[in-house]
């Protein structure tokens, strides 16, 4: 072999290792880019279950907050009517009291 088939030979060699090593370092990107792919989507699907729970739970609270309104103004209409009752029974007591 003379030097100059020599010299290819060996620069043939460099190039297939170094070839090897960006086919190496290509498929390990690619592996790291699926990885962060299947993570994206992990975190978009937990978004989404988030979201649903989020406006499920807002729908949930909307309906609790109308009926407590509904209470409150059932317990306040009830107070008004015990109010008047009482009022009308101390009417009713007072011309009967003796006078102090």
């Amino acid at each position: 072999m003379t030097r100059r088939e020599g010299e290819t030979a060996s620069l043939e060699w460099e190039l297939k290792k170094r070839n090897e090593e960006l086919e190496e370092e290509l498929k390990q990107s690619k592996e790291r880019e699926e990885h962060a792919r299947r993570q994206l989507r992990a975190a978009l699907d937990r978004l989404r279950v988030a979201e649903d729970a989020e406006e499920h739970l807002s729908s949930q609270l909307g309906s609790l907050e109308a009926e407590a309104l509904q209470q409150a103004r059932h317990y306040h209409a009830r107070i008004v009517s015990l109010a008047a009752q009482l009022s009308q029974a101390h009417s009713l007591l007072n011309p009967l009291s003796p006078p102090s």
